[in-house]
């Protein structure tokens, strides 16, 4: 089995250029218009069925105040699917369309989704869409097909400042310790990996280096990370309970009044 491999997404590089976004599209023949500048910086707005890397765009300057000095005006990151250890879209699957590859990355099989769309709810970070032309939930596939063929995801080998890293897991565990390290000494403390260990749905494959909170970039942190109720012992244990409650209560109701509650039980004294 070949090495679990993945993506470091290093936004403290991202220029914003959406070179990704168009080599996705094109490589994996996605519908939808290229990325215009004319509809604005964050044109994209989502990952969906055809959009399946987004380069976000998010306003750094606090309301009110202006720009000044080096201050970057913008923080930027190129987002897609996560391919999470623990994968809510796989655990939800009623067909198992959704798989883990050799690779160690989350496939959806066009020809076993029956397109009932669970996945997409499921999806912490809502990367899944429907797509009506297959009938089928699409997301970043990882370049599944370019893997096997020994070449390097799209995204990864178009981006110019090397901001999206493909390789195996343990060596962009290594890059990322490395540039965060970097990132610490000179001064930004608010610099920090997502999803680099198991705290977020068990690690992810596709992780990420931040220049603020997860929740700047609309990222789940690490105490709202929850699984669906279903991989969730708490609420499993809970619903489990109150399901064996709800079979004694009608069990009782069907077996009737017993005879020692003062009720007739038919004859005479």
């Amino acid at each position: 089995m070949p090495e679990p491999v993945g993506f470091f997404t290093d936004s403290s590089v991202c220029i914003g250029c959406k070179a990704c976004e168009v080599a996705c599209k094109e490589w994996n023949q996605l519908e939808g218009n290229t990325p215009s500048w004319g509809d604005g910086f964050d044109n994209t707005k989502q990952l969906d069925a055809e959009n399946w890397r987004h380069v976000k765009f998010i306003d750094n300057v606090p309301q009110g105040e202006m720009l000044t000095g080096n201050g970057a005006a913008w923080l930027m990151m190129s987002d897609v699917c996560k391919h999470c250890k623990n994968a809510a879209c796989m655990e939800v699957c009623p067909t198992d369309a959704i798989v883990r590859t050799e690779y160690d990355t989350v496939y959806i099989q066009p020809s076993v989704c029956n397109g009932c769309r669970d996945c997409i709810s499921a999806c912490p970070f809502g990367v899944i869409g429907f797509s009506a032309k297959t009938g089928a939930a699409q997301k970043c596939t990882l370049c599944y097909d370019r893997l096997q063929a020994n070449m390097q995801p799209a995204c990864a080998k178009v981006c110019p400042t090397q901001s999206i890293q493909f390789g195996t897991l343990s060596d962009l565990h290594a890059k990322a310790d490395a540039r965060l390290a970097t990132l610490h000494a000179q001064g930004n403390d608010k610099a920090q990996l997502y999803g680099r260990d198991d705290s977020i749905y068990g690690g992810l494959n596709s992780f990420f280096l931040l220049m603020d909170k997860p929740e700047v970039y609309g990222l789940p942190n690490k105490e709202n990370a929850v699984l669906p109720s279903r991989n969730n012992f708490k609420s499993y244990l809970a619903a489990f309970v109150a399901a064996a409650i709800g079979v004694f209560a009608g069990v009782k109701a069907l077996s009737g009044p017993s005879p020692s509650s003062g009720e007739s039980t038919g004859g005479t004294a």
